[in-house]
């Protein structure tokens, strides 16, 4: 993604930057995977603010995203690269072989068309899922798995990604973007590349 200045016409846009999102489909989201969300604008069940500075924003609603990937086996197309009010990164939502569609975080460098596939002993290819024990060590992973099966928890923001360092025993060294060193189970899940909208900040 580019960045898009603006001539200083006005003194909001002088030194205004924003990410371009020509790219980026700009319909709504999927129905059947999206739902609204209730603002409690910090106020508790007395109308009092508990939690400062979180009033007004736009409305919105929720994508349900598969942070999981456990749809072994089964190719997956990319059919769009949506923006989420939710979250810093992109999302793209997928439709596996057996036709059932799914949002996942849109890896970097990712197109419309693109295959993915999740599994163990897959190609080590931007957007495939698999086990730490099947990543070699030096690339670029996100959406990491500290338990087996409990979702991806790390390197889920824009632009940010891990890379793994070694292996010791069952387990597998991991770098985060930090500097700190994790030892997450060699059985524990992630996705190759980084993520995307890596223009964020």
């Amino acid at each position: 993604m580019a960045l898009k200045t603006f001539k200083s016409y006005t003194k909001s846009s002088r030194g205004t930057v924003l990410v371009e999102r020509k790219n980026i489909w700009k319909g709504k989201p999927l129905k059947s995977l999206s739902y609204g969300q209730t603002s409690t604008g910090g106020r508790n069940n007395l109308g009092r603010i508990t939690s400062r500075h979180r009033g007004a924003g736009h409305k919105h609603k929720y994508r349900q995203i598969d942070f999981y990937r456990k749809k072994d086996d089964i190719k997956a197309t990319v059919e769009r690269i949506e923006y989420d009010p939710n979250r810093s990164a992109y999302i793209a939502l997928v439709m596996y072989e057996d036709k059932i569609r799914s949002y996942i975080i849109a890896p970097n460098k990712i197109k419309v068309g693109d295959q993915i596939v999740s599994g163990k002993n897959k190609e080590i290819k931007i957007g495939n899922c698999m086990p730490l024990s099947d990543i070699p060590a030096g690339t670029d992973i996100h959406n990491i798995e500290l338990t087996p099966n409990g979702g991806g928890k790390l390197a889920r923001s824009a632009g940010s990604s891990a890379q793994i360092s070694g292996i010791d025993d069952n387990y597998c060294i991991i770098k985060l973007a930090s500097g700190e060193i994790r030892k997450i189970i060699s059985t524990a899940r992630a996705t190759i590349g980084s993520v995307s909208n890596n223009d964020h900040q």
